[in-house]
């Protein structure tokens, strides 16, 4: 299956957190195939940031510099912008932040879905849910064998945790409320997605690209951590891939869905570093000695029912994924067009052959 610009032309679109790193890729992308765009989400996250370096709000039918958790000024925006498709990604998205803000992480992560729901409920026009979570909403064992989406809800730290209390929340008003009234609802949790314009703090290829950019050694906490790596476009295809069937067949495709690397492509932390440093003369890394929090060491997806049902597959194989995250710097740091090299990889990306 491919995504159909035909299907997205003249869609209205209700999308959270759409001036963060997954969120302003996934605008850019509904705008380049003719949707109507509606963000709703905080200022960007970091200076710089991809919603400003790229432009991504220019020509996007509004955009609502807001808090998930003011509840009834995000109804009002739904029903302002009259949406047929919600893409809810707004989120507090590190795990490091969570475990110094519990509170807010909870607050963002837990009720900022609520509200989104609520938001739901209140509007007349929205058929389609795609509530994106993340991989770390598995109770995570540390097994070797990838995840699949029927694997219990869990998460040690506040971040994990509050994604896998969103998961619940997403089935709880599936069940409660929206499937009676022909809401379509799904969560989508993916893997470590990287590509240009990350500047997110204790990430790891941001961190890479800031000491770069500096002149420092790279520090690092956990090169043994095993990570499903992939490039944002990735998962965000399968979002749209998604929205699509829910969108035409609602009650076959509500559920959770995994789009996560090919297995190979589940590399550790110093697998990743070491890859980028041959690309990059001068750099180098060293071991972060300090106490760090917990964070889990294993953890891969298996996306066989997005592959089979969806006909959803990757199409970058991770050295393509890092290239690509480089290049884009690369623009950026040479004062490049970025909004126009954003667009080339997006192209670059649908026009990839699928593997076999």
């Amino acid at each position: 299956m491919e995504i159909s610009c035909e299907f997205w032309r003249g869609k209205r679109v209700f999308l959270t957190g759409h001036t963060g790193f997954k969120g302003g890729w996934l605008s850019l992308w509904l705008q380049t195939m003719g949707a109507e765009v509606h963000g709703y989400s905080l200022n960007p996250p970091t200076e710089p940031n991809f919603f400003t370096a790229v432009e991504v709000g220019k020509d996007m039918a509004s955009s609502t510099i807001a808090d998930t958790r003011d509840a009834s000024l995000l109804v009002k925006s739904m029903q302002l912008a009259r949406p047929d498709i919600v893409f809810h990604l707004a989120a507090q998205s590190l795990v490091r932040y969570s475990y110094a803000e519990p509170m807010e992480t909870y607050a963002i992560n837990v009720m900022g879905t609520v509200n989104l729901f609520e938001a739901v409920r209140n509007s007349d026009t929205v058929r389609v849910v795609v509530n994106v979570t993340s991989d770390k909403c598995y109770e995570n064992r540390e097994w070797t064998r990838p995840y699949r989406e029927n694997e219990p809800m869990g998460g040690h730290d506040p971040y994990s945790n509050s994604k896998a209390c969103s998961e619940l929340i997403t089935s709880a008003y599936r069940k409660s409320f929206l499937q009676k009234s022909g809401v379509a609802v799904a969560s989508a949790r993916a893997g470590n997605a990287i590509g240009g314009g990350d500047w997110a703090p204790d990430r790891l290829i941001p961190d890479f690209l800031r000491a770069i950019d500096a002149g420092q050694v790279l520090v690092i906490r956990s090169p043994n951590a095993i990570r499903p790596w992939q490039h944002v476009l990735e998962p965000l295809s399968g979002y749209l891939m998604l929205a699509e069937k829910l969108f035409s067949d609602g009650p076959r495709f509500s559920e959770a869905w995994n789009f996560g690397s090919v297995d190979e492509d589940a590399r550790t932390v110093e697998w990743i570093v070491e890859y980028l440093i041959v690309s990059t003369p001068g750099a180098s890394w060293q071991l972060d000695t300090n106490v760090q929090p917990h964070e889990a060491n294993f953890l891969k997806l298996d996306s066989s029912k997005a592959q089979t049902q969806l006909g959803w597959k990757s199409r970058w194989k991770l050295q393509t994924a890092l290239e690509k995250t480089l290049e884009w710097h690369t623009c950026w740091h040479q004062g490049g067009n970025m909004y126009q090299r954003t667009l080339e990889q997006i192209t670059a990306y649908q026009t990839t052959k699928l593997a076999a």
